[in-house]
């Protein structure tokens, strides 16, 4: 699977400001590929803004559709107004491994349910509007065994075809590399045996 997530550093923010009615919308955008990732810039947030009405927060720490590793809380407004309508926009962006906190800061003019439905949503869907993404691909593990005249030819084809090593075990009768290999693409490696004649063996089912 091969999805969009927020392009930034994790624990780093991308941060944007609506205001509506004088109350101040702070919305903060960030990579969470888990849930402590997610608890961790709450935590800022509320660190950076002690005195803001409330801290909104809407996350999916997996990928697009993901049903467990998610959550959202509407922090005292009233129910559904915030949360909810801040998952909506983050579920319907597309983007996985995404987290938001939007800050309140209470301008005195009350904006009803709908109004404050209606700010939460926007304040999120104008921040990423500016949020930098790239693309994740799913992998699973996969073990191919050369000998070590094989070895510098495999890891080039390898990086033509933008799959990983993640790991070399060395034996004497050769070494043996585990590769990322992306889980929406059938294993195919005729074209590498060829290259190394067939001195290639795939230790996987």
């Amino acid at each position: 699977m091969r999805y969009p997530v927020p392009d930034l550093v994790p624990g780093t923010w991308r941060e944007c400001e609506l205001e509506v009615e004088k109350s101040r919308f702070i919305t903060w955008l960030s990579y969470i590929p888990d849930v402590t990732d997610f608890e961790s810039l709450l935590a800022e947030a509320r660190r950076c803004h002690p005195g803001a009405s409330h801290h909104c927060t809407s996350f999916i720490a997996g990928p697009p559709g993901e049903q467990s590793a998610i959550g959202f809380s509407d922090d005292g407004e009233p129910g559904g107004t915030a949360g909810r309508p801040m998952y909506r926009v983050l579920e319907g962006s597309g983007l996985g491994q995404v987290g938001c906190v939007v800050t309140r800061y209470f301008g005195g003019t009350k904006l009803g349910t709908g109004g404050l439905a209606r700010a939460y949503a926007q304040a999120v869907a104008q921040a990423l509007e500016s949020l930098p993404r790239r693309e994740v691909v799913e992998r699973r593990p996969l073990h191919l065994k050369v000998d070590f005249a094989g070895e510098a030819e495999t890891r080039t084809w390898l990086g033509e075809q933008h799959i990983p090593v993640e790991a070399a075990d060395y034996a004497a009768e050769g070494v043996t590399l585990r590769v990322g290999w992306p889980i929406d693409t059938p294993v195919e490696l005729s074209k590498l045996e060829s290259r190394l004649r067939g001195r290639l063996s795939l230790l996987d089912e």
